[in-house]
């Protein structure tokens, strides 16, 4: 332990009593000490940096944290170099020399408690409101009639177990067991079709010291029509990603480039020669010090080179080299803009108590394609009756032009109820809802599930009322049927389905299976007369609905019946044909 010395005089380098906290002992070589605790400071903030990657920028509240951070670290190396730690008569040296550090973590405090003071919804309601712009439409005549040639089937889980199903080609590039599929799928449009789109990811650490020199060698696309997944190799690699470390980590390498910008989670997506880039949203704050978050600008990042551009969100929305970029407003921003702008309308108070004209987004979203832009869809309900739709918006997930549909009817939630009870004999989840047009009827449309998340059928109902719906195995028996249910309560659509493929390029493949009934049964599930077959050539049951096939009430035991299914194993198999 160094010696204690004590200067009583009050003169000399060393400072005598202190008033407030008494007798002041600095240790040995305190000098030396002080540019220790800085440098191991400095050491603590570079690597808390290289990890944390904070925003150079006030308007970041992970700065203040950062500071924040940093201040309690110099304090608390201060204290053990000091030797207060073992000594307790170096306490007060400790305290007092750790004035400043202590001065500037209360003003980071006091910083960022007034910059969340002064951006509150509470004393900006008016400017929160105002920073989305939403115009009102009409749905019939600004909405197109689905085209079903690209409507999606499929959501993000269904796309998971397809693209999972494209690793099988990395065996052909000389890869096997090296790489999984990142799980996120980013919904964009492709050559005017929809379609999702992932980077692969390294299985662990150890595949990814082997092959981070070559990089991931493919991203999967999967069509959203057709069920499609395509492994699509890239030349030279994708060496920037977001499953990468040190570097090479995407978003590390563009912090390390543009030190000072907020910036949004990358998106993965591809143009239309196919090449992959990362898209990072440039944000700003534009309510006070933290509120108001928005979009001024996008970084594009090549995954190959790792070089970086920067273009305004004006380009992007006006230059057609641009055109192939989808996603610069992320689905959660948009939502919690609109949120915005239907709860402060009428000001603060009025969201709380009156809740006039107030509303809110439902619970959750689906995307639209129009135009060869990809639109966010969400359902709008008042925040006094959250049990029934007022209306609902769509965003431009490029733009930002946003318009709002007033029509009453079911939420998402509820059609999507709507449809799992008009199978509930198969126990299918149906998938989120995605809003169509057809001829002029807003339209609920989802796929059917099982419990591989594999597409069984489809369900449409009408969003005005949802009892309203029908349900089929075919997307084109699904329309027929919807359009009889529509004209069946005085609503006359028109829709041509000749064109209609129902070939979704998926492994589900039609299936026929002959054999004599050994067992009949029959339930009325939802008012429709089911039978449910069994064959002497299976263990399962063949559930037969009589309004799809009338036949079937004449069939009996020991009839030779030839059924077409899609699959052809679990307890009850849906059948999609009768003979």
């Amino acid at each position: 332990m160094d010696p204690i010395k004590v200067d009583f005089t009050g003169g000399g380098a060393d400072k005598g009593p202190d008033k407030k906290t008494g007798v002041v002992i600095p240790p040995e070589r305190k000098g030396l000490k002080i540019i220790i605790n800085i440098i191991l400071t400095l050491v603590f903030g570079g690597i808390m940096y290289y990890f944390m990657l904070p925003v150079l920028n006030f308007k970041d509240i992970k700065l203040y944290f950062f500071l924040g951070a940093i201040f309690v670290f110099y304090c608390a190396v201060n204290f053990v170099t000091s030797g207060a730690i073992k000594t307790p008569d170096y306490t007060p040296y400790a305290k007092k020399s750790s004035l400043v550090p202590k001065i500037l973590l209360g003003v980071t405090v006091a910083v960022a408690a007034i910059g969340m003071l002064v951006s509150s919804v509470f004393f900006r309601a008016s400017s929160y409101s105002k920073i989305i712009d939403v115009k009102s439409g009409d749905f019939a005549t600004d909405v197109t009639e689905a085209d079903f040639s690209t409507v999606p089937v499929i959501d993000e889980s269904t796309t998971s177990v397809m693209a999972e199903r494209a690793l099988s080609d990395l065996s052909k590039l000389g890869y096997v067991s090296q790489f999984t599929v990142q799980p996120k799928y980013y919904q964009i449009n492709y050559h005017d079709t929809p379609v999702r789109v992932s980077s692969l990811q390294y299985s662990n650490i150890i595949k990814w010291l082997t092959n981070a020199k070559n990089g991931l060698p493919a991203y999967v696309i999967v069509d959203a029509r057709t069920q499609k997944s395509t492994l699509v190799e890239v030349k030279d690699g994708i060496k920037y990603s977001t499953a990468d470390h040190f570097s090479h980590y995407v978003t590390r390498h563009v912090r390390f480039q543009y030190p000072t910008y907020l910036l949004d989670e990358p998106t993965f997506e591809i143009d239309e020669s196919g090449h992959p880039y990362w898209i990072f949203a440039k944000l700003d704050k534009t309510i006070g010090l933290f509120g108001g978050t928005d979009v001024t600008g996008a970084i594009i990042v090549d995954s190959v080179t790792g070089e970086c551009s920067e273009y305004s969100i004006d380009e992007i929305r006006t230059k057609s080299e641009l055109a192939w970029i989808d996603r610069v407003y992320s689905a959660n921003l948009l939502i919690e803009q609109y949120n915005y702008f239907g709860r402060y309308q009428r000001g603060f108070w009025n969201s709380v108590l009156g809740q006039k004209d107030t509303y809110s987004t439902t619970e959750g979203y689906s995307y639209l394609a129009m135009n060869d832009d990809v639109y966010m869809y969400t359902g709008v309900t008042s925040l006094t009756n959250d049990e029934s739709l007022t209306g609902f918006v769509l965003i431009n997930q490029r733009t930002k032009d946003a318009t709002y549909y007033s029509t009453s009817g079911a939420k998402e939630t509820s059609a999507q109820s709507s449809a799992e009870g008009l199978v509930q004999q198969y126990e299918y989840e149906a998938s989120f809802p995605l809003l169509l047009n057809i001829d002029g009827e807003p339209t609920y449309f989802m796929s059917l599930k099982d419990s591989s998340k594999l597409v069984k059928g489809y369900a449409m109902i009408n969003v005005g009322q949802y009892s309203i719906g029908a349900t089929g195995s075919t997307l084109t028996s699904c329309i027929e049927a919807y359009v009889a249910e529509l004209a069946k309560n005085n609503i006359k659509v028109s829709v041509d389905t000749e064109n209609i493929s129902d070939d979704t390029g998926s492994e589900q493949k039609n299936i026929t299976v002959t054999g004599k009934i050994t067992d009949i049964r029959t339930a009325v599930i939802g008012g429709e007369s089911v039978y449910y077959i069994k064959l002497d050539s299976s263990e399962s049951y063949y559930s037969v609905k009589a309004a799809d096939f009338e036949n079937v009430v004449l069939v009996n035991n020991g009839d030779t019946v030839t059924l077409t299914v899609t699959a052809n194993s679990g307890t009850i198999i849906p059948v999609s044909g009768l003979k």
